[in-house]
């Protein structure tokens, strides 16, 4: 049983979460590479910091307004439907940035991009679910989240590349960059609609066995699930992870949609040496989700898994700025990312273990929601303590702190299960 159990998780990973991960790695570099655009674009345009800040933050409205929707949809037309569809409309949102001439045509782009690509992340996590096991919990859920840094590490030197070279059509390297990198999710996205099975039961490469096992075992059988229960909502514990997602993803978000510019700042870098240097904390984080979450499968430990290394991606953060470019910092860099992606590939374990099927899709895109508003908030206020100071030093202790809250809520949240443990005995 062990050896078949082997068996049906490798073809789980090879037919459906790495796929999983293309089409997450085609939304974030569709939506991240507003970071390297704005070496050029923001001069191009007149924008000032706090309007690039507001645009890229602004995303997250749209984002987050298109989460309950989409996955709604999701259930109703099911998943090879929904992720063509979504895919679709991102690519041309995409591409449609290479386009704009004011502030209002670019706020208005990332507000759609942000109701395309809204209900992805959990939309994912509530599909895979009724692949994955409770002994796989951590990993099947993580691995998708290895598209974000992912799509960092390929898509900026690819987005510096695009901007260095000479653009057709007489266009402006960042207009071009837009264009380039939207038309392979136009691509897929037409492909998504023969390839992914709706259920288990639809997955041709299953065999009875091994459906009939998934429709019995699986970490949400959504076949017996008939309503979503709202009633989700009414437990602290999905707030307190909501919040500590939050605190989680800002880390994120902070680094993501600045460092570029932190780096052309404190440099003389060209936009593909910016690139490369920006990799280098996403490549960690690649390394960080991956093993820790595998390594919290294997021991059945989620606390520690989350709560050290947001302290460590604290830390470092905080000390690469004060190394600043110097091989010293770039260590920083790399260790920052590589703990923050650890805590964050332990994440989704934690939560998803009080959902019943019923109540799987509410309590999953509710926390999801909690998170991606960090995206809304940390990269506009970024922009306006910059603006305000001239310097990144305040940004960067703010995101250290955020961190150092969301190893705090972790223990908050070790210690009440502990308490709930012995009450119950």
């Amino acid at each position: 049983m062990e050896a078949g159990l082997q068996a049906m998780a490798g073809k789980i990973r090879w037919r459906l979460i790495l796929p999983a991960i293309l089409f997450m790695l085609l939304s974030s570099i569709d939506r991240v590479n507003v970071s390297f655009a704005a070496l050029q674009m923001n001069a191009d345009l007149g924008f000032t910091p706090s309007q690039y800040g507001f645009g890229a933050g602004i995303l997250f409205v749209g984002f987050l307004a298109g989460q309950y929707p989409s996955v709604l949809l999701q259930q109703r037309i099911g998943m090879r439907r929904w992720m063509a569809a979504c895919a679709l409309l991102w690519g041309l949102c995409a591409g449609g940035m290479a386009f704009i001439e004011t502030h209002w045509q670019f706020y208005t782009l990332r507000v759609l991009l942000g109701l395309a690509e809204g209900g992805l992340a959990p939309g994912i996590v509530l599909y895979l679910s009724q692949f994955a096991t409770e002994r796989e919990r951590a990993t099947t859920f993580a691995m998708p989240m290895i598209a974000i840094p992912l799509s960092i590490v390929i898509g900026g030197p690819l987005s510096g590349w695009l901007m260095s070279m000479d653009p057709p059509f007489g266009l402006a390297g960042w207009r071009w960059m837009f264009l380039g990198e939207a038309l392979p999710t136009l691509v897929f996205g037409v492909a998504a609609y023969f390839y992914f099975p709706d259920r288990p039961g639809d997955a041709k490469w299953l065999n009875a066995k091994e459906k009939d096992w998934l429709s019995r075992n699986a970490a949400n059988r959504r076949d017996t699930a008939q309503a979503n229960d709202w009633s989700v909502l009414r437990m602290p514990l999905v707030w307190a992870s909501a919040l500590l997602w939050f605190c989680l993803l800002s880390g994120s978000y902070g680094v993501i949609f600045w460092l570029p510019q932190i780096v052309k700042q404190m440099t003389s870098l060209t936009p593909v040496e910016i690139g490369l240097v920006n990799a280098l904390p996403w490549i960690g984080n690649v390394f960080g989700i991956f093993f820790n979450s595998r390594h919290s499968d294997r021991t059945g430990e989620r606390f520690w898994h989350i709560a050290i290394p947001a302290t460590i991606a604290a830390l470092a953060i905080l000390s690469a700025a004060a190394a600043g470019a110097t091989p010293l910092g770039l260590v920083a860099l790399f260790v920052a990312g590589t703990a923050l992606g650890a805590a964050q590939g332990a994440f989704w374990a934690l939560p998803t273990r009080m959902f019943t099927p019923a109540t799987f899709a509410v309590g999953a895109v509710a926390i999801n929601i909690a998170g991606s508003s960090g995206g809304l908030i940390v990269p506009h206020m970024v922009g306006l303590v910059r603006e305000k100071t001239g310097a990144f030093t305040a940004p960067i202790w703010l995101i250290a702190g955020i961190l150092l809250l969301a190893a705090a809520i972790v223990l908050l949240l070790r210690r009440s299960a502990g308490n709930e443990a012995k009450a119950s005995a």
